[in-house]
């Protein structure tokens, strides 16, 4: 999924809690699935700028040589400067995006 192009804040603020527990029970039920959103995102996020920065990474053990690549750090200022994981799930969650289910 396209993280860079979601419209969620890259700053938290404050939310009415009550609008969180609309689509489940309670609102412990509804942090429980946003965190676990939360993580899917960051895991997806880590390993796609793993793949990236792989590319960049130097096999050699030659400790005198330092390379600053500029490609590099500018990749990982974008993703530093993307919405946290935990922001983009609960855009997601507000948005009914999120497919979550009971076992019951």
């Amino acid at each position: 999924m396209k993280y860079n192009e979601t419209n969620a804040a890259k700053t938290t603020k404050t939310r009415d809690i009550h609008d969180l527990e609309l689509n489940t029970e309670s609102i412990y039920e509804s942090i429980n699935v946003i965190a676990r959103r939360a993580n899917q995102i960051s895991i997806e996020i880590k390993d796609e700028l793993n793949n990236k920065l792989e590319q960049f990474a130097s096999y050699t053990d030659n400790l005198e040589e330092v390379f600053e690549n500029r490609e590099q750090i500018e990749i990982s200022k974008y993703y530093e400067g993307m919405p946290k994981p935990a922001l983009i799930a609960l855009k997601e969650f507000e948005e009914d995006k999120v497919y979550f289910r009971t076992p019951e």
